[in-house]
């Protein structure tokens, strides 16, 4: 990050470990990485390098319980202790918005989840200036899922994620499934989410362009089971325009996480790259 004072760390994760016994798989290897309070992280990896079965660690939502060894600690709690308090939001590749309720409506769950103190109107007025902010026309507020393209329902899931300002942001590949003028016209916005609220956002994407334009620093992760390869700062300067995709630096930031994905690499080696 471009910042003169060191923020706090929001992520450490130690000496994690991931084991499925049902299916004899080890999916993590041993990963230590500190993220600071209000950073942007993308991780990127070959399929089956354990990216998602990290996010569902840190957000307390596999099949199998937390990690089978090391430590995981979110703003000084435990993921557990973290999902009870609402303390992150979390956005897929499907939007996952439940189709029987519409757009307004499905925004306004987290409340009635959490059991929201918050008055009825403040929820409203919250969620209207959300729906707002990611340009969703107040026309659609009533529709229903289907009747939503894909943009528009991501849309929706990142207002629902936010919806109880948590501090944490967890994406599994948010755009993936979205053609390219809709995926960067949503990584626009999304940066301009990001610029306006200061969310640490932990991002797994595929797509090597997307976490450098994108991101502060990009971790790469090795083929199964998944240890940090390498993380690589970037030191395009923010806001990031996307003139900046074009330029001879960006090729060369793309390059390099390119080479560090088709390569053993050093673990934890942590590369910057300087203009």
């Amino acid at each position: 990050m471009h910042s003169e004072s060191i923020p706090p760390v929001a992520i450490r994760l130690i000496n994690v470990k991931k084991h499925f016994k049902d299916r004899d798989v080890e999916a993590l290897g041993g990963v230590n990485l500190e993220v600071a309070q209000g950073e942007f992280i993308s991780l990127i990896g070959p399929s089956g390098s354990g990216k998602s079965t990290l996010l569902e660690l840190l957000g307390d939502i596999g099949d199998e319980g937390g990690p089978s060894e090391g430590e995981i600690l979110i703003e000084e709690k435990t993921p557990q202790e973290l999902r009870q308090a609402r303390g992150y939001g979390i956005v897929f590749q499907d939007s996952t918005l439940f189709p029987w309720y519409r757009a307004f409506e499905n925004c306004l769950l987290p409340f009635r989840i959490a059991k929201s103190g918050l008055p009825k109107g403040e929820q409203i007025k919250r969620i209207e200036l959300l729906l707002e902010m990611v340009g969703l026309d107040r026309k659609f507020w009533p529709y229903y899922p289907k009747e939503l393209s894909g943009g528009m329902q991501q849309r929706v899931a990142i207002v629902r994620a936010l919806a109880l300002d948590p501090p944490l942001l967890l994406m599994d590949e948010p755009f993936g499934a979205l053609d390219d003028l809709t995926r960067k016209s949503m990584q626009m916005l999304l940066l301009d989410i990001w610029a306006k609220t200061r969310k640490t956002i932990l991002m797994v994407t595929h797509s090597i362009s997307e976490a450098c334009f994108m991101s502060d620093r990009v971790v790469v992760l090795s083929h199964r089971p998944g240890r940090i390869i390498r993380i690589i700062s970037i030191p395009l300067d923010r806001p990031r325009e996307r003139s900046m995709a074009e330029t001879k630096a960006f090729a060369r930031i793309c390059r390099m996480v390119r080479e560090a994905l088709g390569s053993g690499g050093e673990l934890g080696e942590d590369t910057s790259i300087k203009n």
